[in-house]
């Protein structure tokens, strides 16, 4: 049936088919106005909204500041993990709203947005930092134009990251540690130490701090001599703790562990047994292999504090993640290949491992060039 207006008593109404549903199309009839030039309007209104719905949002004078609530909302809350979900409220109250809040949605342009992450860059932002703000900006406005269509273009397409480059880019953004600062660190939190047994176990297998503090004794296999990572230790605020799935499918592993760090559990075990006794009905029984002496969890905003010890009192340029660094530059200069590092810190992609530590690579391949040019001379 094509669409058309029909007059009944004193009004003028329109009329069009739908798309068919169950075989058969479903007619709409509603009024149009008083004359037939209305309803014709109406009419010719009516389709247009019709057809477009799914296509074009209706509101077109949305701010910046309530669409990025509205992609965190939609998108975050229901698709991230909590420490995600975090991150992205920090960069959005902190850095989005208050410098482009206020600008309209759609009138959002590449030439602002360059000029926000510059001037990020000249006050000092890290590399890091200024990543994560293009990540989100990039992510969430991808999302204004499909699925959302709030916007017909993403503008961030256009922009590019400041250029920063320094001699020692790479190796101060993974803060890769020595033997002897590592030495330094143990003898300041030696074993009895909250801090011993993460700190060991993070350098000898490259866990993630999460990884490290959601450890429980089931994850030891002390006669294969193999770690379990198969949970993390997630805050969910105010001193609130609980399990989570790790970072990604390959972040669940099973990696091989050597003696030195076998006995140091073994021996850690016995110490939880000891403490156990020792506080009797006060001591916190749980099956943490990281706890404090009283038997409490070791958790993530514990080792912060770590890491204000070792920077401020120690003067090492450190944070928990160093040790991750650390330990896969160690197995890269002990000759083992990118795909079972890869394997070993649970990488989603061989790609992600190669580019963190391919600097470690050609650091190698230039001292070994120099030491052969010496040696010619």
């Amino acid at each position: 049936m094509m669409p058309g207006v029909y007059k009944r008593a004193d009004k003028w109404y329109y009329y069009f088919n739908t798309s068919k549903v169950d075989g058969k199309y479903k007619k709409i009839c509603r009024v149009g106005g008083k004359t037939k030039v209305e309803a014709e309007k109406a009419l010719r209104k009516a389709i247009t909204e019709y057809e477009n719905t799914g296509n074009t949002n209706n509101d077109t004078n949305m701010s910046v500041s309530d669409y990025f609530e509205y992609w965190y909302q939609n998108y975050a809350m229901v698709n991230c993990k909590f420490n995600t979900q975090h991150a992205y409220r920090v960069i959005i109250d902190k850095h989005i709203k208050p410098v482009l809040g206020d600008y309209k949605l759609k009138s959002i342009s590449p030439e602002t947005l360059q000029d926000f992450l510059n001037k990020k860059y000249l006050n000092g932002f890290s590399k890091a930092s200024i990543s994560n703000f293009y990540g989100v900006l990039s992510g969430a406005l991808k999302a204004a134009v499909y699925p959302y269509k709030y916007i017909k273009e993403n503008p961030m397409q256009y922009i590019k990251l400041p250029k920063i480059d320094t001699p020692n880019d790479a190796e101060e953004d993974l803060k890769i540690i020595s033997m002897d600062d590592f030495n330094k660190i143990v003898e300041r939190f030696p074993f009895g130490s909250s801090f011993y047994i993460p700190l060991q176990i993070a350098f000898h297998t490259g866990l993630r701090a999460a990884e490290v503090c959601g450890l429980t004794w089931d994850c030891i296999d002390m006669d294969n001599k193999t770690l379990k990572v198969d949970k993390i230790l997630i805050g969910k605020g105010k001193g609130v703790f609980e399990f989570g799935t790790p970072k990604t499918l390959s972040s669940n592993r099973t990696i091989s562990i050597g003696d030195t760090l076998i006995s140091i559990l073994k021996k850690n075990k016995l110490y939880q047994g000891e403490n156990k006794l020792r506080y009797g009905e006060y001591y916190k029984n749980s099956n943490f292999v990281c706890t404090k002496e009283n038997g409490e969890n070791i958790t993530t905003d514990s080792l912060k504090y770590l890491s204000r010890v070792v920077n401020y009192e120690l003067h090492i340029n450190y944070h928990f993640h160093s040790l991750r660094h650390t330990h896969a530059t160690m197995l890269l200069e002990a000759g083992a290949n990118f795909k079972d590092i890869q394997k070993r810190l649970g990488h989603a992609k061989l790609a992600t491992t190669m580019d963190t530590y391919s600097h470690v690579t050609q650091k190698m391949v230039s001292v070994k060039e120099s030491t052969r040019s010496g040696s010619i001379i």
